[in-house]
């Protein structure tokens, strides 16, 4: 994209902060069938936040502006989703250190922190039907399609197609993790609001990057 890790870092999570803010009706309707209904609100106050902070951001390297986004998010996105979602983008910072520049394998690295937080906050894991359940195997797939020599948007593409397809392959499970976890068989054939949340922001940042390339 001929841009510097930390614009990349930036639009990547500006993306992400549009996205939750275009769709918190989408993801409140979701998380309301099963769950408190909250999730996509809790979301949207976060990102709107961040939106309004953003020129005072850290920008002395991605890590340092992943730091900052974490601080907001953990504290204006409410309940477990601001913990789970705050410790996302802390650990990624954390592992990105103070490098100026990322490689594809840096980023992996960072994804994979991020899901090592996320699982730990949330005491959750592969098969809770999570939003885990979307991300590992989008992150498993952004790694093979670059290793294999893909682009990076061709390993976005990947990754997008994923996620959207674990959506559709965990809506019959039983939820194990959150307050969908407290309906029991009730959550049978239901939609995960967080695994749709991950879908819609990779399918986005397909199309950001598209038109940034």
């Amino acid at each position: 994209m001929g841009q510097s890790s930390l614009d990349t870092t930036e639009l990547i999570v500006r993306t992400i902060a549009e996205t939750s803010i275009a769709n918190e009706q989408y993801f409140a309707e979701l998380d309301g069938v099963v769950g408190d209904g909250d999730f996509g609100i809790s979301l949207a106050n976060g990102f709107h936040k961040l939106i309004d902070q953003w020129d005072s951001l850290n920008r002395a390297n991605p890590g340092a502006f992943l730091k900052a986004v974490s601080m907001i998010i953990t504290s204006r996105v409410g309940g477990v989703s601001g913990a789970i979602w705050g410790t996302g983008f802390m650990r990624a910072g954390i592992a990105a250190g103070d490098k100026t520049e990322l490689t594809y394998e840096d980023v992996v690295v960072m994804l994979r922190a991020a899901i090592e937080g996320m699982k730990k906050r949330g005491q959750s894991d592969l098969g809770d039907k999570t939003l885990l359940d979307a991300f590992v195997p989008a992150t498993d797939e952004f790694e093979k399609v670059r290793k294999n020599g893909g682009s990076t948007l061709d390993a976005l593409k990947g990754a997008a197609q994923v996620a959207r397809q674990k959506t559709e392959e965990i809506k019959p499970w039983v939820a194990k993790r959150g307050r969908a976890s407290y309906t029991g068989e009730r959550s049978c054939n239901t939609y995960d609001a967080g695994s749709i949340a991950i879908a819609v922001m990779a399918e986005k940042l397909v199309e950001v990057w598209e038109k940034a390339a």
